[in-house]
């Protein structure tokens, strides 16, 4: 199995189970952590400049490396975005596709806020 293919993007309407990552105090402000879901790497980014919570894929798709949960967040013409620290290529948050053209985009994944706790949303 290509490793790429372990991650499937999740709809809010998809998710049959939400998954306890971490105290919200375990995430860095404006910045990104990884947490282990059933052997997969998924980045967890508390955006906080826009009051927003993401998560998708750790794997950069051009590296094979787990790296996306240290790159740098911000936005491309108000869309958020993370920037791999290998190559400096872009990915949204909100829908995972590539923002410089190539086409490798990226699973995400539902975050919800609920007792003090992120919680991601997976359909399996």
């Amino acid at each position: 199995m290509i490793l790429t293919e372990e991650y499937k993007t999740v709809c809010e309407e998809a998710v049959t189970n939400w998954f306890k990552a971490a105290p919200i105090s375990s995430f860095p402000v404006n910045g990104g952590s990884c947490v282990l879901y059933k052997g997969k790497q998924i980045a967890v980014f508390n955006f906080t400049r826009r009051g927003e919570w993401y998560a998708c894929q750790n794997l950069c798709p051009h590296k094979m490396q787990m790296i996306l949960s240290r790159g740098m967040i911000g936005t491309d013409k108000a869309e958020p975005k993370v920037a791999c620290p290998f190559h400096k290529k872009t990915f949204s948050l909100k829908t995972g596709e590539c923002l410089n053209g190539d086409i490798c985009d990226i699973a995400t994944y539902p975050v919800k806020i609920k007792d003090g706790f992120v919680y991601i949303g997976f359909a399996d």
